[in-house]
C-alpha cells in the first residue's frame, strides 16, 4: 500500500507540471472537441510508458545521444507547426458553437499522438525518473507504484479534460479565444526556445568531449 501510494503522489507531481501536451488536452476540452477520445488516448499512453519505465527500465540505459536529440528536432518542428496555426488563428474570431467539432477525428488521434509521444519530457517522467525510482523495489512492489502513478494519470487526465469542457459554457465573449491562443503561443514559444536551446548545450558539449 505503501508504493501504491507513493506512485500516486510521484505521478501526480510529475503530470501536474504545464507543458505542451496538458495545454491542448485544456484547449479541446474548452471547444468539447472529442474529449473522451483525446483524454483517453493521454491516460492509456502514460500507463503504457509508466509500465514500461518501470519493469523495462534496462533497456533505456542503451539509448544514443544522437537518438535524443532527433527526438528533441522532431518536437521543436511540431511545436514551430503548432505554434503558426495558433498565430493565424489569432485573426478569427471564435464562438463556441463553430469550433466544437473544428478538427476530424483522423486528425485528433494524430495531433494527440504527437503531443504524447513526440514529447520527450513524457519519456524522462515516464522512463527515466518513475523507472529509476521503482528500480530496487521487488516485483509486487513494483506493481503497486506503477499502479499508484497510472490512478494519478486517469484522473488527472479525465479531470483535465472534462473540467475544461464544462467552463466552455461560461465562454462567450470573442476576445477570449484570443486571449487562451495567445497565451498558448507564448508558452510554446518559449518551450520551443528551451528545447532548442538545451539541444544544442549538449551537442556543443558532447563535440569538445
Amino acid at each position: 500500500m505503501e508504493n501504491l501510494m507513493l506512485g500516486f503522489l510521484t505521478g501526480g507531481s510529475l503530470i501536474l507540471a504545464i507543458g505542451p501536451q496538458n495545454l491542448f488536452v485544456i484547449e479541446q476540452g474548452l471547444k468539447k472537441n472529442f474529449v473522451f477520445t483525446i483524454t483517453t488516448i493521454c491516460a492509456a499512453s502514460d500507463i503504457l510508458l509508466i509500465f514500461l519505465g518501470i519493469f523495462i527500465y534496462h533497456i533505456f540505459d542503451s539509448i544514443s545521444f544522437e537518438v535524443e536529440v532527433i527526438l528533441n528536432i522532431i518536437l521543436i518542428v511540431f511545436l514551430l507547426n503548432y505554434i503558426k496555426d495558433k498565430i493565424g488563428s489569432l485573426k478569427k474570431e471564435y464562438k463556441i458553437k463553430n469550433i466544437e467539432r473544428s478538427q476530424n477525428f483522423k486528425n485528433i488521434i494524430l495531433k494527440t499522438l504527437g503531443f504524447t509521444y513526440l514529447n520527450p519530457h513524457v519519456y524522462s517522467d515516464t522512463v527515466f525518473i518513475l523507472g529509476n525510482l521503482s528500480k530496487n523495489f521487488l516485483l509486487q512492489e513494483k506493481f503497486y507504484f506503477a499502479f499508484g502513478a497510472s490512478f494519478a494519470s486517469i484522473i488527472f487526465f479525465y479531470s483535465l479534460g472534462y473540467m475544461s469542457s464544462a467552463f466552455a459554457n461560461f465562454i462567450k465573449k470573442k476576445n477570449t479565444w484570443k486571449y487562451i491562443n495567445s497565451f498558448i503561443i507564448f508558452f510554446m514559444s518559449i518551450l520551443a526556445v528551451y528545447i532548442a536551446y538545451d539541444t544544442f548545450i549538449h551537442i556543443l558539449i558532447a563535440t569538445r568531449v
